[in-house]
């Protein structure tokens, strides 16, 4: 490094203040070390701290839906959660796993590439022998799928892709698709291997059996969308989905929720010497006339005027007038005791 020289005028402007005193000798021998940060330029840095804690909340939806729906599949407890989310090279990912293991090589539309889901066997194994009848254990061999085996973990792996894209949709709109089965993992190159991915892993517990699901999406294929993914796009997407979703939620829930529904004959007053008096066969005489529309009562309120008749040899009423928002508010009684 070159050394700094200076000037003259500087050195003259330097002399003075040392004289003056106004200059702190020991601050010129403290310089100020600059902050390093390592770059390791073999795994370069694709994904933001951001993207990445997006990315996380993504899948922390996709751990609690898991959760509910593997727990119904296979008819026991299950618990899923996010173990961590990590960008590394490709090779480094495949040589990770194990060998046999089980790989779902998935298609991730509107975007040309593919994914990968792998689940480790002992996982697999105790899933398969769940939904098989049996108590959900893992002998401890891990061995190639069978035929009937395949088929098994193929429902429960296309009913995740399910979940995972509902989990998506809160960001972006994404599909995953089913492609294919795999066990050797370095018979799946899906991108060079150099190339960075997302690693997504879940740790999975059903029953007693713990194991991982590991979720790898090449960096390239989320390019396209890599500006949608950030917290503050998630909490705004998902504030919105959860508004209409609730809205949705309350309305179908109250269309079934009965209310009393009342046909008033009218209405009078009298005082509780005349109420005590009242003996079988009195009549009471109502303020309203033969020919008046009836108030239809809607829990507390008048919705509805209405005709009094007959319906089939039982009393009943014809809509004849629905009243307005101002006028919902009609008070039950009219200063004392009221009649139907």
């Amino acid at each position: 490094m070159t050394p700094e020289i200076l000037s003259q005028n500087e050195i003259d402007s330097l002399l003075v203040a040392l004289s003056s005193g106004n200059l702190d000798v020991e601050a010129l021998g403290h310089t100020e070390e600059k902050k390093i940060k390592k770059y390791d330029f073999r795994r370069p840095d694709k994904f933001s701290k951001d993207q990445l804690r997006a990315i996380q909340m993504i899948h922390e939806a996709f751990a609690r839906q898991l959760t509910t729906t593997m727990s119904t599949l296979v008819r026991s407890l299950v618990s899923a959660e996010i173990a961590s989310v990590d960008q590394l090279a490709y090779d480094e990912f495949i040589r990770s796993l194990v060998q046999p293991t089980v790989i779902g090589v998935l298609e991730m539309y509107p975007f040309s590439g593919n994914a990968l889901i792998e689940m480790n066997p002992n996982l697999v194994f105790a899933i398969i022998d769940r939904m098989l009848g049996g108590k959900g254990q893992f002998s401890g061999k891990i061995r190639e799928l069978t035929d009937i085996e395949r088929t098994v973990i193929e429902r429960v792996l296309m009913r995740m892709l399910e979940l995972l894209e509902e989990s998506w949709s809160t960001v972006v709109d994404v599909r995953f698709r089913y492609e294919s089965l795999e066990s050797n993992p370095f018979f799946v190159q899906i991108c060079p291997g150099t190339d960075m991915v997302l690693l997504v892993i879940l740790k999975l517990k059903v029953g007693d059996v713990e194991g991982v699901i590991s979720i790898c999406i090449p960096y390239f294929l989320m390019e396209p969308i890599m500006d949608k993914l950030s917290s503050q796009q998630w909490f705004a997407s998902t504030g919105r989905k959860n508004e209409e979703g609730i809205r949705n939620f309350l309305v179908k829930s109250l269309q079934g929720v009965l209310i009393p529904l009342a046909l008033e004959l009218g209405h009078t007053v009298l005082s509780v010497d005349d109420v005590m008096q009242l003996q079988t066969g009195d009549v009471i005489k109502l303020d309203e006339t033969v020919g008046t529309s009836l108030g239809v009562r809607v829990g507390n309120r008048v919705k509805f005027r209405a005709v009094p008749g007959s319906v089939n040899g039982n009393y009943g009423a014809e809509i004849s007038e629905v009243l307005p928002s101002e006028e919902e508010d009609v008070p039950p009684l009219k200063g004392g005791a009221e009649n139907d």
